[in-house]
């Protein structure tokens, strides 16, 4: 078995293509010091629900980060590759029957002046994953994706037709889509010396049935992995060893809670006639069994899981450079946080929202806003897992956090509907276009659209203006934001 690599490569079994992240050996010798101009940029974007508790969340300063306000706690380890941005806001409408939920998610991501629900059809401008996935989109297998269990209220993708972008809630989808019945194509930096690139596959072999793993991924490509070992000097070998525990240890855990939540929902789901007309539980594939949300919304234990899972997905898909473009809609307004809310009665989300938020913080319920404060803080933990993960693996010299722009935020301001000072934080260095470990405060009311712009144009969209940049009323700073640099 011949085996050589590209930035990108491949090793290939029946039925699966597993992609390689980054190894010194894809890069000839005279290039491997100049890895970090060529490694590609990611921009991944974990939005929460439910707004945030603003006097917890923004820094009392402007300029260099000290200690981090409550909820962004957990992320004081990273404090210097985070840039806090404050003062920015959605200022376009939305026309037709929209509730305030679908309202703030229509224009979270677009940021358009105008998005419409005509007849049951919601339309919008485009949003800035999928502006930055068609500029960075043709170079990886995967365009973009999106990922959570988006649902009316909480889809926020729109493609450049202004038609919502589904997201796709199932683990064992989203990783079968990475790493099962791949074609893969050569990419464009392919056959600049050194070890010669591999050939695009033609047809990669049949998949096994969705609903099994039996057969492991990795077991699928062993062969060519142990292969692969053999030509690798010291440090490639444990970059592989550690990537290929890393799939392994994510193949399991999308095949166990996907057989809990079918459990949970076959319980849900009422009887049918087994043998001798006996009523035994409807057997549920697992792809029905993820359309029902509430036996994970109801155990933040189970809920924290899921996240930790698609947010280790996420991090998979941009070390392998399956993707450069992902966007986790992460939570739902409707959970339940028992254990993780220690003040009141109240454990439903939504009630606390609305509780917690009034237009003044001195009207609203304390014990609530606490509770508020305390579901976000707990969010925030799950996205610093994931930061932490990130910085920690080489992407060519540097941390795949450093080649890496994440937007942590939520898809409205406060859990009262709000659209003014949006909670916008951006972790990463975007390969030095980011100066990070401070706090920018912009002027009032200044559009989440110029931010937008700033973040397309970093993944190669090279845009003059993005939905309300330019066009809103309290339009400025020429539609871009000044300082990030």
């Amino acid at each position: 078995m011949s085996l050589s690599l590209s930035r990108r490569s491949f090793l290939r079994g029946a039925g699966a293509i597993l992609t390689l992240p980054f190894l010194e050996a894809m890069l000839p010798r005279a290039a491997r010091a100049a890895a970090l101009a060529k490694a590609p940029l990611r921009m991944g974007i974990f939005s929460v629900t439910g707004g945030t508790v603003l006097e917890s969340w923004m820094p009392a300063a402007e300029g260099a980060l000290g200690e981090l306000p409550s909820i962004l706690r957990p992320l004081e380890f990273a404090k210097n590759d985070l840039l806090l941005l404050s003062g920015l806001a959605h200022n376009g409408k939305t026309e037709g029957n929209l509730n305030g939920h679908q309202h703030c998610a229509t224009l979270h991501l677009t940021a358009a002046q105008v998005a419409k629900n005509e007849g049951g059809n919601i339309s919008a401008s485009v949003s800035v994953d999928q502006s930055a996935a068609k500029a960075a989109g043709g170079e990886t297998f995967l365009p973009s994706l999106e990922i959570g269990l988006g649902k009316g209220e909480t889809k926020y993708s729109f493609s450049d037709t202004g038609a919502q972008v589904p997201y796709e809630g199932n683990p064992r989808l989203v990783f079968d889509r990475m790493f099962r019945g791949r074609q893969p194509a050569l990419p464009p930096w392919a056959g600049r010396g050194g070890l010669r690139a591999s050939s695009p596959a033609k047809a990669a072999p049949a998949a096994p049935p969705p609903d099994s793993l039996e057969k492991s991924v990795l077991d699928l490509v062993l062969e060519e992995s142990n292969s692969l070992r053999g030509k690798l000097g010291h440090s490639d070998r444990a970059r592989l060893d550690e990537y290929m525990e890393s799939v392994r240890a994510v193949e399991k855990r999308v095949e166990r809670l996907g057989a809990r939540q079918a459990s949970d929902v076959r319980d849900l789901g009422g009887t049918v006639a087994g043998k001798g007309g006996l009523l035994v539980p409807k057997d549920l594939g697992d792809a029905a069994a993820w359309k029902n949300e509430h036996p994970m919304m109801e155990d933040p234990e189970r809920h924290a899981d899921y996240i930790r899972l698609m947010s280790d997905l996420m991090v998979l898909a941009f070390q392998t450079d399956t993707t450069r473009v992902c966007t986790f809609a992460c939570g739902s307004d409707g959970a339940y946080f028992p254990g993780v809310v220690t003040v009141g009665y109240e454990r439903h989300c939504h009630t606390l929202e609305h509780q917690g938020n009034a237009a003044r913080v001195d009207q609203a319920d304390p014990i609530s806003r606490e509770a508020c404060r305390q579901i976000h803080a707990w969010y925030t933990g799950l996205f610093a897992e994931m930061v932490q993960k990130m910085k920690a693996i080489d992407d060519g010299g540097v941390s795949l956090l450093d080649n890496s722009m994440l937007l942590y935020t939520s898809y409205m301001a406060d859990g009262g509907h709000g659209l003014k000072n949006y909670p916008t934080l951006l972790a990463g260095k975007a390969q030095g276009t980011l100066h990070t470990g401070r706090h920018l405060a912009f002027e009032k009311d200044t559009p989440v659209a110029n931010l937008y712009l700033e973040m397309a144009n970093r993944m190669g969209a090279n845009l003059t203006e993005f939905g309300e940049s330019k066009s809103s009323p309290k339009a400025r700073y020429d539609g871009k934001l000044p300082g990030l640099v």
